[in-house]
Protein backbone atom coordinates (compact mmCIF):
# COMPACT_ATOMS: atom_id res chain seq x y z
CA UNK A 1 0.00 0.00 0.00
CA UNK A 2 1.24 3.15 -1.11
CA UNK A 3 2.72 5.87 2.19
CA UNK A 4 0.48 8.95 2.01
CA UNK A 5 1.06 11.67 4.76
CA UNK A 6 -0.06 11.44 7.90
CA UNK A 7 -3.02 14.41 9.47
CA UNK A 8 -1.39 15.41 12.69
CA UNK A 9 -1.33 19.05 12.87
CA UNK A 10 -4.22 21.21 14.54
CA UNK A 11 -5.33 24.39 14.01
CA UNK A 12 -2.98 25.98 16.85
CA UNK A 13 0.12 24.19 14.62
CA UNK A 14 -1.09 25.51 11.72
CA UNK A 15 -1.63 29.11 12.77
CA UNK A 16 1.82 29.05 14.63
CA UNK A 17 3.18 27.88 11.13
CA UNK A 18 1.34 30.78 9.44
CA UNK A 19 2.79 33.26 11.82
CA UNK A 20 6.35 31.59 11.69
CA UNK A 21 6.55 31.68 8.09
CA UNK A 22 6.00 35.61 7.70
CA UNK A 23 7.87 36.63 11.40
CA UNK A 24 11.58 36.19 10.36
CA UNK A 25 14.19 39.01 11.11
CA UNK A 26 12.50 41.79 8.88
CA UNK A 27 10.44 43.66 11.54
CA UNK A 28 13.09 43.44 13.89
CA UNK A 29 15.12 45.11 11.25
CA UNK A 30 13.61 47.06 8.22
CA UNK A 31 11.20 49.64 9.63
CA UNK A 32 13.55 52.29 9.51
CA UNK A 33 13.08 52.15 5.30
CA UNK A 34 9.35 53.05 6.08
CA UNK A 35 9.88 55.83 8.31
CA UNK A 36 12.83 57.06 5.14
CA UNK A 37 10.26 57.06 2.95
CA UNK A 38 7.53 58.57 3.73
CA UNK A 39 8.83 60.52 6.86
CA UNK A 40 6.43 61.43 9.30
CA UNK A 41 4.94 58.83 11.79
CA UNK A 42 1.24 58.69 10.49
CA UNK A 43 2.19 58.00 7.11
CA UNK A 44 4.58 55.29 8.10
CA UNK A 45 1.87 53.45 10.55
CA UNK A 46 -0.57 53.77 7.37
CA UNK A 47 1.87 52.09 5.32
CA UNK A 48 2.26 49.37 7.60
CA UNK A 49 -2.17 48.53 8.13
CA UNK A 50 -1.87 49.05 4.36
CA UNK A 51 0.47 46.17 3.84
CA UNK A 52 -1.79 44.43 6.60
CA UNK A 53 -4.84 44.79 4.65
CA UNK A 54 -3.14 43.20 0.95
CA UNK A 55 -2.09 40.38 3.65
CA UNK A 56 -5.00 39.79 4.83
CA UNK A 57 -6.87 39.59 1.46
CA UNK A 58 -3.76 37.39 0.25
CA UNK A 59 -4.64 34.85 3.27
CA UNK A 60 -8.60 34.71 2.19
CA UNK A 61 -7.63 33.68 -1.27
CA UNK A 62 -5.36 31.33 -0.34
CA UNK A 63 -7.62 30.09 2.46
CA UNK A 64 -10.16 29.34 -0.16
CA UNK A 65 -7.80 27.85 -2.23
CA UNK A 66 -6.96 25.49 0.42
CA UNK A 67 -10.47 24.85 1.03
CA UNK A 68 -11.50 24.27 -2.77
CA UNK A 69 -7.91 21.90 -3.13
CA UNK A 70 -6.48 20.81 0.23
CA UNK A 71 -3.84 19.48 -1.82
CA UNK A 72 0.34 18.87 -0.86
CA UNK A 73 2.21 21.85 -2.58
CA UNK A 74 -0.23 24.39 -2.06
CA UNK A 75 0.58 26.81 -4.84
CA UNK A 76 2.18 23.99 -6.81
CA UNK A 77 -1.04 22.01 -6.89
CA UNK A 78 -3.41 25.13 -7.85
CA UNK A 79 -0.94 25.91 -10.71
CA UNK A 80 -0.45 22.98 -12.14
CA UNK A 81 -4.87 22.35 -12.09
CA UNK A 82 -5.35 25.71 -13.09
CA UNK A 83 -2.72 26.74 -15.85
CA UNK A 84 -1.25 23.44 -16.77
CA UNK A 85 2.41 21.92 -15.40
CA UNK A 86 4.82 24.39 -17.00
CA UNK A 87 4.30 27.02 -14.69
CA UNK A 88 3.36 24.71 -11.61
CA UNK A 89 6.73 23.24 -12.80
CA UNK A 90 8.28 27.23 -13.05
CA UNK A 91 7.18 27.67 -9.53
CA UNK A 92 8.75 24.75 -7.81
CA UNK A 93 11.67 25.13 -10.10
CA UNK A 94 12.56 28.90 -8.52
CA UNK A 95 11.48 27.40 -4.97
CA UNK A 96 13.81 24.20 -5.55
CA UNK A 97 16.77 26.02 -6.84
CA UNK A 98 17.13 29.24 -5.18
CA UNK A 99 13.99 31.04 -3.32
CA UNK A 100 13.79 28.14 -0.64
CA UNK A 101 17.96 27.53 -0.17
CA UNK A 102 18.81 31.03 -0.65
CA UNK A 103 16.51 31.87 2.12
CA UNK A 104 17.29 29.26 4.12
CA UNK A 105 21.24 30.20 3.88
CA UNK A 106 20.39 33.49 4.54
CA UNK A 107 18.28 33.48 7.46
CA UNK A 108 20.91 30.50 8.85
CA UNK A 109 23.51 33.04 8.58
CA UNK A 110 21.58 35.86 10.35
CA UNK A 111 20.72 33.81 13.03
CA UNK A 112 24.21 32.40 13.66
CA UNK A 113 25.58 35.76 13.74
CA UNK A 114 22.98 37.19 15.81
CA UNK A 115 23.64 33.88 18.13
CA UNK A 116 27.52 35.36 18.10
CA UNK A 117 26.48 38.44 19.53
CA UNK A 118 25.35 36.76 22.07
CA UNK A 119 27.10 33.93 22.94
CA UNK A 120 30.31 35.59 21.90
CA UNK A 121 31.74 32.52 19.68
CA UNK A 122 34.44 33.44 16.77
CA UNK A 123 33.53 35.11 13.41
CA UNK A 124 35.16 32.50 12.17
CA UNK A 125 32.44 30.10 13.70
CA UNK A 126 29.63 31.67 11.88
CA UNK A 127 29.02 29.41 8.94
CA UNK A 128 29.61 26.59 10.56
CA UNK A 129 26.95 27.22 13.22
CA UNK A 130 24.79 28.07 10.59
CA UNK A 131 25.33 24.70 8.90
CA UNK A 132 25.29 23.03 12.16
CA UNK A 133 21.78 24.95 12.33
CA UNK A 134 20.21 23.66 8.55
CA UNK A 135 21.38 20.11 9.02
CA UNK A 136 20.01 20.02 12.56
CA UNK A 137 16.86 21.48 11.83
CA UNK A 138 16.50 18.95 8.38
CA UNK A 139 17.57 15.92 10.78
CA UNK A 140 14.61 16.97 12.90
CA UNK A 141 11.98 17.27 9.92
CA UNK A 142 12.89 13.81 8.51
CA UNK A 143 11.18 12.24 11.92
CA UNK A 144 8.00 13.35 11.31
CA UNK A 145 6.12 16.29 10.83
CA UNK A 146 4.78 16.12 14.91
CA UNK A 147 8.68 16.81 15.72
CA UNK A 148 8.99 19.88 13.03
CA UNK A 149 5.61 21.17 14.03
CA UNK A 150 6.54 20.94 17.75
CA UNK A 151 9.84 22.96 17.08
CA UNK A 152 8.09 25.19 15.53
CA UNK A 153 5.43 26.29 17.93
CA UNK A 154 8.07 26.67 20.80
CA UNK A 155 10.24 28.79 18.23
CA UNK A 156 6.96 31.00 17.11
CA UNK A 157 5.84 31.49 20.64
CA UNK A 158 9.32 32.59 21.80
CA UNK A 159 9.66 35.15 18.71
CA UNK A 160 6.07 36.28 19.77
CA UNK A 161 7.47 36.81 23.55
CA UNK A 162 10.58 38.61 22.11
CA UNK A 163 7.96 41.16 19.81
CA UNK A 164 5.90 41.43 22.94
CA UNK A 165 8.25 42.88 24.80
CA UNK A 166 9.05 45.89 22.40
CA UNK A 167 5.90 46.22 22.35
CA UNK A 168 5.25 46.62 26.28
CA UNK A 169 7.68 48.50 26.82
CA UNK A 170 7.47 50.52 24.32
CA UNK A 171 3.66 51.53 25.20
CA UNK A 172 4.39 52.57 28.47
CA UNK A 173 7.11 54.91 27.47
CA UNK A 174 4.18 56.38 25.08
CA UNK A 175 3.73 60.33 26.14
CA UNK A 176 7.12 60.46 27.14
CA UNK A 177 9.39 62.45 24.70
CA UNK A 178 11.61 60.35 22.38
CA UNK A 179 15.19 61.39 23.13
CA UNK A 180 16.54 63.53 20.18
CA UNK A 181 18.40 62.40 17.80
CA UNK A 182 22.10 63.80 17.29
CA UNK A 183 23.16 62.52 14.42
CA UNK A 184 20.34 61.43 12.53
CA UNK A 185 20.29 63.13 8.77
CA UNK A 186 17.15 65.37 8.28
CA UNK A 187 14.49 63.72 6.74
CA UNK A 188 12.70 64.87 3.95
CA UNK A 189 8.87 64.59 3.78
CA UNK A 190 6.85 64.29 0.66
CA UNK A 191 5.04 67.09 0.03
CA UNK A 192 1.63 67.69 -2.27
CA UNK A 193 -0.39 64.38 -2.41
CA UNK A 194 1.50 63.06 -5.52
CA UNK A 195 4.34 63.14 -4.03
CA UNK A 196 3.45 61.34 -0.83
CA UNK A 197 1.36 58.69 -2.94
CA UNK A 198 4.60 58.19 -5.01
CA UNK A 199 6.90 57.65 -1.07
CA UNK A 200 3.70 55.61 0.10
CA UNK A 201 3.88 53.20 -2.87
CA UNK A 202 7.82 53.18 -2.80
CA UNK A 203 7.56 52.31 1.18
CA UNK A 204 4.95 49.13 0.31
CA UNK A 205 7.45 47.41 -1.17
CA UNK A 206 9.55 46.29 2.01
CA UNK A 207 6.44 46.49 3.81
CA UNK A 208 4.80 43.57 1.31
CA UNK A 209 8.12 41.17 1.70
CA UNK A 210 7.68 41.50 5.14
CA UNK A 211 4.37 40.43 5.33
CA UNK A 212 5.06 38.00 2.77
CA UNK A 213 5.16 33.88 3.60
CA UNK A 214 1.71 32.83 4.71
CA UNK A 215 1.33 30.80 1.49
CA UNK A 216 3.52 28.66 2.57
CA UNK A 217 1.47 26.63 4.98
CA UNK A 218 -0.91 25.49 2.24
CA UNK A 219 2.20 23.48 1.17
CA UNK A 220 1.11 21.03 4.75
CA UNK A 221 -2.43 21.01 3.70
CA UNK A 222 -2.66 16.98 3.79
CA UNK A 223 -1.19 17.10 6.88
CA UNK A 224 -3.67 19.38 8.43
CA UNK A 225 -6.49 17.56 10.67
CA UNK A 226 -9.78 18.93 8.74
CA UNK A 227 -7.88 20.95 6.08
CA UNK A 228 -11.15 22.44 4.56
CA UNK A 229 -11.79 23.89 8.07
CA UNK A 230 -8.91 24.42 9.71
CA UNK A 231 -6.51 25.66 6.57
CA UNK A 232 -8.67 29.03 6.15
CA UNK A 233 -8.83 29.33 9.93
CA UNK A 234 -5.08 29.47 10.26
CA UNK A 235 -4.46 31.37 7.77
CA UNK A 236 -7.01 34.00 8.81
CA UNK A 237 -6.14 34.24 12.61
CA UNK A 238 -2.52 34.12 11.74
CA UNK A 239 -2.07 36.64 9.64
CA UNK A 240 -4.53 39.10 11.96
CA UNK A 241 -2.38 38.27 14.51
CA UNK A 242 0.80 39.75 12.36
CA UNK A 243 -0.76 42.45 11.26
CA UNK A 244 -1.61 43.36 14.88
CA UNK A 245 2.18 42.09 16.12
CA UNK A 246 3.71 44.42 13.11
CA UNK A 247 1.72 47.57 13.59
CA UNK A 248 1.88 47.52 17.63
CA UNK A 249 5.72 46.71 17.10
CA UNK A 250 5.90 50.41 14.27
CA UNK A 251 4.49 51.86 17.21
CA UNK A 252 6.73 51.06 20.15
CA UNK A 253 9.63 51.70 17.65
CA UNK A 254 8.18 55.31 17.07
CA UNK A 255 7.68 56.07 20.87
CA UNK A 256 10.77 54.86 21.60
CA UNK A 257 12.89 56.81 18.69
CA UNK A 258 10.91 58.93 17.07
CA UNK A 259 10.25 59.11 13.50
CA UNK A 260 14.03 60.43 12.47
CA UNK A 261 15.60 58.34 15.32
CA UNK A 262 14.00 55.19 12.95
CA UNK A 263 14.63 56.38 9.94
CA UNK A 264 18.33 56.44 10.31
CA UNK A 265 18.41 53.16 12.78
CA UNK A 266 19.79 50.06 11.31
CA UNK A 267 18.17 47.85 14.44
CA UNK A 268 15.33 49.41 15.48
CA UNK A 269 14.16 46.92 17.65
CA UNK A 270 17.29 46.56 19.69
CA UNK A 271 17.48 50.22 19.88
CA UNK A 272 14.30 50.68 21.27
CA UNK A 273 15.30 48.07 23.68
CA UNK A 274 17.98 49.82 24.44
CA UNK A 275 16.26 53.21 24.61
CA UNK A 276 13.59 51.99 26.98
CA UNK A 277 15.71 49.02 28.75
CA UNK A 278 19.60 50.13 28.78
CA UNK A 279 22.09 47.21 27.61
CA UNK A 280 20.07 44.59 29.16
CA UNK A 281 17.30 45.25 26.51
CA UNK A 282 19.41 44.85 24.07
CA UNK A 283 20.70 41.20 25.08
CA UNK A 284 16.84 40.21 25.38
CA UNK A 285 16.14 41.54 21.69
CA UNK A 286 19.13 39.83 20.48
CA UNK A 287 18.16 36.60 22.05
CA UNK A 288 14.61 36.73 20.80
CA UNK A 289 15.93 37.47 16.80
CA UNK A 290 18.14 34.22 17.28
CA UNK A 291 14.75 32.75 18.07
CA UNK A 292 12.98 34.24 15.43
CA UNK A 293 15.27 33.19 12.98
CA UNK A 294 15.61 29.91 13.91
CA UNK A 295 11.95 29.33 13.50
CA UNK A 296 12.10 30.86 10.39
CA UNK A 297 14.55 28.35 9.36
CA UNK A 298 12.32 25.32 10.50
CA UNK A 299 9.63 26.30 8.67
CA UNK A 300 11.26 26.65 5.33
CA UNK A 301 12.63 23.35 6.17
CA UNK A 302 9.57 21.55 7.55
CA UNK A 303 6.86 23.31 4.51
CA UNK A 304 9.04 23.29 1.17
CA UNK A 305 10.19 19.84 0.65
CA UNK A 306 6.40 19.11 -0.02
CA UNK A 307 6.46 21.19 -2.96
CA UNK A 308 9.47 18.66 -4.71
CA UNK A 309 7.48 15.69 -3.37
CA UNK A 310 4.39 16.74 -5.18
CA UNK A 311 6.78 17.85 -8.38
CA UNK A 312 8.27 14.48 -8.36
CA UNK A 313 4.87 12.48 -7.84
CA UNK A 314 3.88 14.33 -11.05
CA UNK A 315 7.14 12.64 -12.66
CA UNK A 316 9.06 16.16 -13.08
CA UNK A 317 11.70 15.71 -10.74
CA UNK A 318 13.49 12.30 -9.23
CA UNK A 319 11.38 9.55 -8.81
CA UNK A 320 13.30 8.87 -5.26
CA UNK A 321 11.98 12.32 -3.95
CA UNK A 322 8.47 11.56 -4.45
CA UNK A 323 8.64 8.36 -2.01
CA UNK A 324 7.67 9.27 1.83
CA UNK A 325 9.11 6.93 4.20
CA UNK A 326 7.44 4.41 5.77
CA UNK A 327 7.66 5.02 9.37
CA UNK A 328 7.99 8.79 9.60
CA UNK A 329 6.08 9.65 6.50
CA UNK A 330 7.71 12.33 5.43
CA UNK A 331 9.31 13.15 2.37
CA UNK A 332 12.90 12.23 3.48
CA UNK A 333 15.34 12.83 0.20
CA UNK A 334 13.64 16.10 -0.46
CA UNK A 335 14.27 17.37 2.93
CA UNK A 336 17.88 16.10 2.80
CA UNK A 337 18.52 17.53 -0.78
CA UNK A 338 17.01 21.01 0.50
CA UNK A 339 19.24 21.01 3.69
CA UNK A 340 22.18 19.87 2.21
CA UNK A 341 21.84 22.19 -1.15
CA UNK A 342 21.11 24.80 1.79
CA UNK A 343 24.61 24.28 3.68
CA UNK A 344 26.69 24.62 0.39
CA UNK A 345 24.99 28.26 -0.11
CA UNK A 346 26.28 29.28 2.98
CA UNK A 347 29.62 28.03 2.08
CA UNK A 348 29.48 29.22 -1.61
CA UNK A 349 28.98 32.48 -0.23
CA UNK A 350 26.61 33.15 -3.26
CA UNK A 351 23.23 32.99 -1.58
CA UNK A 352 22.50 37.15 -0.89
CA UNK A 353 23.16 37.61 -5.23
CA UNK A 354 21.10 34.58 -5.75
CA UNK A 355 18.20 35.50 -3.74
CA UNK A 356 18.06 39.27 -5.38
CA UNK A 357 17.88 37.62 -8.82
CA UNK A 358 14.26 36.13 -8.15
CA UNK A 359 12.96 37.38 -4.91
CA UNK A 360 10.42 39.38 -7.67
CA UNK A 361 9.36 35.72 -8.91
CA UNK A 362 7.93 34.88 -5.41
CA UNK A 363 5.21 37.84 -6.12
CA UNK A 364 4.66 36.44 -9.79
CA UNK A 365 3.78 33.39 -8.59
CA UNK A 366 1.73 35.00 -6.03
CA UNK A 367 -0.18 36.91 -7.73
CA UNK A 368 -0.60 33.86 -10.57
CA UNK A 369 -1.83 31.47 -7.97
CA UNK A 370 -4.33 34.23 -6.70
CA UNK A 371 -5.52 34.39 -10.13
CA UNK A 372 -5.95 30.37 -10.39
CA UNK A 373 -9.16 31.09 -7.92
CA UNK A 374 -11.05 32.61 -10.85
CA UNK A 375 -10.28 29.07 -12.93
CA UNK A 376 -11.81 27.50 -9.95
CA UNK A 377 -15.09 29.17 -8.99
CA UNK A 378 -16.16 29.66 -13.16
CA UNK A 379 -15.41 25.48 -13.17
CA UNK A 380 -16.85 24.51 -9.76
CA UNK A 381 -18.64 27.65 -8.84
CA UNK A 382 -19.54 28.42 -4.82
CA UNK A 383 -21.97 25.51 -3.76
CA UNK A 384 -20.76 24.03 -0.74
CA UNK A 385 -18.09 26.45 -0.23
CA UNK A 386 -18.17 28.17 3.45
CA UNK A 387 -15.20 29.67 3.21
CA UNK A 388 -15.43 32.34 1.08
CA UNK A 389 -13.24 35.81 -0.27
CA UNK A 390 -14.99 38.10 1.09
CA UNK A 391 -15.32 41.36 -1.21
CA UNK A 392 -14.56 39.28 -4.68
CA UNK A 393 -13.77 40.01 -6.87
CA UNK A 394 -12.49 43.60 -6.23
CA UNK A 395 -10.35 42.00 -3.42
CA UNK A 396 -8.53 39.26 -5.70
CA UNK A 397 -8.05 41.80 -8.27
CA UNK A 398 -6.78 43.91 -5.54
CA UNK A 399 -4.32 41.63 -4.54
CA UNK A 400 -2.96 40.80 -7.93
CA UNK A 401 -2.35 44.48 -8.28
CA UNK A 402 -0.59 44.40 -5.55
CA UNK A 403 1.74 41.82 -6.39
CA UNK A 404 2.38 43.12 -9.94
CA UNK A 405 3.25 46.08 -8.16
CA UNK A 406 5.69 44.44 -5.94
CA UNK A 407 7.60 42.68 -9.37
CA UNK A 408 7.44 45.95 -11.47
CA UNK A 409 8.97 48.05 -8.25
CA UNK A 410 11.86 45.36 -8.09
CA UNK A 411 12.58 45.30 -11.74
CA UNK A 412 12.47 49.43 -11.86
CA UNK A 413 15.06 48.80 -8.72
CA UNK A 414 17.12 46.77 -10.63
CA UNK A 415 17.02 45.73 -14.17
CA UNK A 416 20.24 43.59 -13.97
CA UNK A 417 19.25 41.26 -11.47
CA UNK A 418 15.95 41.15 -12.63
CA UNK A 419 17.29 40.06 -16.10
CA UNK A 420 19.29 37.43 -14.42
CA UNK A 421 16.54 36.03 -12.81
CA UNK A 422 14.68 35.80 -16.07
CA UNK A 423 17.31 34.21 -17.28
CA UNK A 424 17.32 31.70 -14.32
CA UNK A 425 13.59 31.24 -14.86
CA UNK A 426 14.10 30.45 -18.39
CA UNK A 427 16.56 27.69 -17.45
CA UNK A 428 13.85 26.08 -15.80
CA UNK A 429 12.13 25.29 -19.46
CA UNK A 430 14.41 22.64 -20.83
CA UNK A 431 14.37 21.01 -17.29
CA UNK A 432 10.76 20.83 -17.57
CA UNK A 433 10.67 19.52 -20.85
CA UNK A 434 13.50 17.11 -20.08
CA UNK A 435 11.32 15.37 -17.17
CA UNK A 436 8.27 15.32 -19.28
CA UNK A 437 10.22 12.94 -21.59
CA UNK A 438 11.67 11.24 -18.96
CA UNK A 439 7.78 10.90 -17.13
CA UNK A 440 6.24 9.47 -21.00
CA UNK A 441 8.97 6.78 -21.04
CA UNK A 442 8.26 5.36 -17.54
Amino acid sequence: MAVTYARRLGLFSGTMSVIGGIIGSGIFLNPSIVAQRVGTPGATLGVWVGGGVVALIGAFVYGELGQRRPQVGGGYAYLREAFGPLPAFLYAWALLLIMAPGAIAAVAVTFSNYTAALVGYSPALVRPVAVAAILLLTLINCFGVTFGAVTQNIFTVLKLAAIAMVVVAGLRALGNPAPPCVDCAALTVPTGTGAMVGAVAAALVPVLFAYGGWQQTNFIAEELVEPERNLPRALVLGVMAVVLVYVLANVAYLGALGVDGLAASTAPAADTMEVLLGSAGRVVITAGIACSTFGFLNLVILVTPRVFQAMAADGLFFERFARLHPKFRTPVPAIVFLGVWSAALVYSGQYGALLDYVVFADWIFFGLTAATLIVFRRRDGTAGIPFRVPGYPVTLWLFVAAAGYVVVGSVLSNPGNAARGVGLLALGVPVFLYWRSVAARR
